[in-house]
């Protein structure tokens, strides 16, 4: 959040880059324990987590790892207190491989590869945003390598979707044939986005979106006030990890309630000290509760009273056609305060045009 402004708040707008951490698996809300439970009692050597961002498939993920390394595990899962369960917390675990981009491996404080860390500590490239081939191939070795503590191996990967096709083909040969001790636990917000011999060899899982009440309640337990957590919750989506983050990061829910006024009147100081990213990902909640609430249906992120009014479905589907083609490019822009304005330009003529329909057809 910029000082002396009362912005939303940065963190939690653009998906991924809002995420909470869940330090172990014994400190799993109860939504994701129960999941957790369930899939410890079935059998398989290779699990896909999937479904919308921000309902903890990392967490859930690395819950199942957790408890396959443990040296005293429960019906409930691992331990908490064993040597292993130590290792996997401090990042340290010799049986575990955990594969993500890079730049989530840097954001989740999961040490990089000694080469990777050097090539990017002597700025001879930045931090990858995939996971590259180079991290598959180590990774097929460490399945081929006998236990080191004695309780199989695990293998995470997270977001999945992130493998470039040669990657995902390196896994899929392992995949095939795994060593008899190694378990795989492939997590992704983006399932169709893997190969279909990927998916074909896991057996999925689509997570389960928790009751508000309990994430209320949940949120209750981690210090964020009920005045707080409803409308965050809301401007989450109704994803609970994401409405925790938001809290975290000190975000004002007034502030989110007048941001759709806001855009309508083209004020940038809405979004000043946000990344292109994290203003596209408002603006597509924007675009989307307008078009929602146009067609009758209850909106998802905004409170319908805080909605200016809609402008016509064409014209809507074009701002989110819009929105897409700038969100592949929000990682690189040639300045970010143009880039900023441009976006809530955009925004406020869109929002206009309903202003004018409505002044035609008076």
């Amino acid at each position: 959040m910029a000082a002396n402004h009362p912005g939303f708040g940065a963190q939690g707008l653009a998906g991924h880059h809002g995420r909470c951490r869940w330090r172990t698996a014994v400190s799993l809300p109860p939504w994701l324990a129960t999941q957790r439970d369930a899939l410890l009692a079935q059998r398989g050597h290779a699990w896909l987590l999937h479904g919308p961002s921000g309902l903890g498939q990392f967490a859930l993920a690395m819950a199942l790892g957790q408890a396959w390394l443990c040296e005293s595990p429960g019906a409930q899962g691992a331990c908490g207190q064993c040597t292993s369960c130590h290792a996997i917390d401090v990042h340290a675990h010799a049986d575990l491989t955990v594969l993500m981009p890079e730049t989530d491996m840097i954001d989740r404080g999961w040490p990089l590869p000694e080469k990777a860390q050097s090539d990017i500590d002597d700025k001879k490239r930045k931090p990858s945003r995939e996971i590259r081939v180079d991290a598959m191939r180590e990774t097929v070795e460490f399945a081929q390598r006998t236990s080191a503590r004695g309780r199989g191996k695990v293998v995470l990967v997270y977001p999945a979707e992130q493998m470039n096709a040669i990657a995902a083909n390196a896994l899929l040969k392992t995949l095939e044939e795994p060593a008899g001790d190694t378990r795989f636990v492939l997590a992704t917000e983006a399932a169709h986005a893997l190969l279909p011999t990927i998916r074909s060899r896991c057996m999925a899982h689509a997570l389960h979106w928790p009751p508000e009440a309990e994430v209320l309640l949940w949120l209750a337990g981690q210090g964020v006030a009920a005045e707080v957590a409803v409308p965050l919750l809301r401007a989450a989506g109704g994803r609970p990890d994401d409405a925790l983050a938001l809290a975290r990061s000190g975000a004002n829910p007034a502030a989110w309630a007048a941001f759709p006024r806001a855009m309508q009147q083209g004020d940038v100081r809405a979004v000043e000290g946000w990344s292109p990213a994290q203003a596209i990902a408002a603006l597509q909640k924007l675009c989307h509760d307008l078009q929602v609430h146009q067609t009758g249906a209850a909106p998802r992120y905004f409170e319908a009273s805080a909605l200016p009014p809609a402008p016509a479905l064409p014209v809507l589907a074009r701002w989110s056609r819009e929105l897409m083609q700038a969100a592949r490019t929000a990682d690189h822009p040639f300045a970010v305060p143009l880039m900023l304005e441009a976006l809530v330009a955009q925004a406020r003529n869109v929002l206009h045009s309903a202003a004018t329909t409505a002044g035609t057809h008076s």
